[in-house]
């Protein structure tokens, strides 16, 4: 696993930085950053809905993915994809980029971040973020649509959700569409938009009832949702095994 820093370059243009790691991408520019570009060399894989598209793309010995950062609720409907710009340090970005490199230091499994991009426009700024694709993986939700989860695969999600915990990252959207299973039975997080190191431990039984509620959500609006009461104990069990 890779975490020098050194390897992260940047370009600078007319309101626009973009930082890369050179080990991933040898060159990085701005169009990189555009579904179209990646479509016109048939290079889109896949593709999926959140608050907006994330596009898959398969870019030379490496599969990507490319999200570009939308708002959600009440806000989306006055300013989609534009932020109050006070300084890199504080864009979005930048602070999910970071904190995927010190994830990726200590040897968690997140997603592996490849580049971003902020562009200036005024008092605001859009953004958009590069990670390596999960190999081999499904969202949980997915999966539970389709079977259930054996009890070696309940107890492995609370495992990692409690060596992230055990290193105080907060998740600030733990939810089951944000835990996957690759084809080991490793169980990885993603989507670490807003989240951070955080000090305590309050917090921690809240971020795990935010995730069993996110599940008994799913279990309403589905009929045939694979998941019980004796399931969510199982992951407590692996998350007090750390």
């Amino acid at each position: 696993m890779r975490i020098f820093m050194t390897d992260v370059k940047q370009i600078s243009n007319q309101g626009e930085i973009i930082r890369f790691d050179s080990h991933y991408l040898p060159d990085c520019r701005s169009e990189y950053f555009e579904p179209e570009y990646w479509q016109q060399q048939n290079a889109v894989i896949g593709s999926a809905l959140g608050r907006g598209t994330t596009h898959f793309i398969k870019a030379g010995m490496h599969e990507l993915v490319l999200r570009h950062y939308c708002r959600g609720g009440l806000m989306s409907k006055v300013l989609s994809d534009q932020y109050l710009y006070l300084g890199i340090s504080s864009t979005r970005a930048y602070q999910e980029f970071k904190l995927l490199k010190r994830i990726n230091e200590l040897g968690l499994p997140a997603p592996t971040p490849v580049a971003y991009r902020i562009i200036k426009k005024g008092m605001y700024y859009q953004a958009d973020l590069i990670t390596l694709k999960i190999a081999n993986a499904n969202d949980v939700h997915h999966i539970l649509q389709t079977r259930s989860l054996t009890q070696q695969e309940w107890e492995k999600i609370g495992e990692t959700i409690a060596l992230f915990h055990q290193q105080q990252i907060f998740h600030h959207d733990l939810n089951i569409h944000n835990i996957m299973l690759d084809n080991q039975s490793k169980a990885w997080l993603i989507d670490f938009d807003k989240c951070a190191v955080k000090g305590g431990n309050t917090w921690k039984q809240k971020n795990l009832d935010r995730l069993l509620r996110s599940l008994n959500k799913e279990k309403v609006k589905f009929a045939n949702y694979h998941f019980q009461a004796s399931d969510w104990q199982m992951l407590l069990d692996g998350y007090s095994k750390i």
